[in-house]
């Protein structure tokens, strides 16, 4: 993982993109604290839509993989309408 501060990503903002390019992660700092993270675009699967949906701005892509054998330990109906209404709002992010 690399790290840069604002100044210097926008002067070598193409360099900075071609090590995402290439699978790294840029974390952007602004006067060195962190503020933001560039991470490589996964087209896993031939997902051509969702990609044009990202491109877009108006699909957000996992930021890893899906769980599922956690996500099945919690036996259905055994979570209140509170905590799903709470885990529903925070999975929309800051839409």
């Amino acid at each position: 993982m690399r790290t840069v501060n604002i100044g210097e990503l926008k002067n070598q903002l193409s360099g900075y993109l071609q090590y995402v390019k290439n699978g790294e992660e840029v974390v952007v700092r602004d006067r060195s604290v962190p503020v933001a993270r560039i991470l490589p675009f996964r087209q896993d699967g031939g997902w051509e839509r969702e990609a044009q949906l990202v491109a877009s701005g108006a699909l957000k892509m996992p930021e890893e993989a899906m769980d599922w054998d956690r996500f099945f330990l919690v036996p259905a109906g055994d979570v209140s309408r509170e905590v799903a209404l709470q885990a529903a709002l925070e999975s929309r992010g800051d839409r």
